[in-house]
């Protein structure tokens, strides 16, 4: 059975914060808590549901979420080049296997949303 509230520790936990970040965000006002008889957080279900975002990216801890328009996708041999207007006159490029294009259904004028994880990203002129 699904719970209606969270302690601050499990709320933290399922959404792969720390307690301090979670004590920081209720100050802020980032996340909506209520207090039990013993003045101690709880977050409500709807709340974490809220900030976990589309159940579809569940397990994924990508922080850089481009979300954008299909412009164009090109394909060649085993790979797509797949380009997203993030927001004029911003394009994001990206490149995946043809495969992936196809089961996403990817074509111009669709929406999609980039999701970034690296390390690193050099670029030099």
């Amino acid at each position: 059975m699904a719970k209606d509230f969270y302690t601050a520790t499990e709320a933290a936990k399922t959404l792969g914060i720390s307690l301090d970040t979670l004590r920081r965000w209720d100050r802020e006002g980032r996340i909506h808590t209520e207090r039990d008889g013993g003045n101690r957080r709880r977050v409500p279900a709807s709340e974490i549901a809220r900030l976990r975002g589309d159940p579809r990216d569940a397990g994924l801890s990508a922080r850089n979420r481009f979300a954008g328009v299909v412009t164009e996708v090109r394909t060649d041999g085993l790979m797509a080049q797949v380009e997203l207007v993030v927001d004029e006159p911003v394009r994001l490029v990206a490149l995946i296997t043809r495969e992936a294009a196809e089961e996403l259904g990817l074509r111009p004028g669709l929406p999609a949303t980039a999701i970034v994880k690296s390390t690193s990203v050099m670029v030099q002129q």
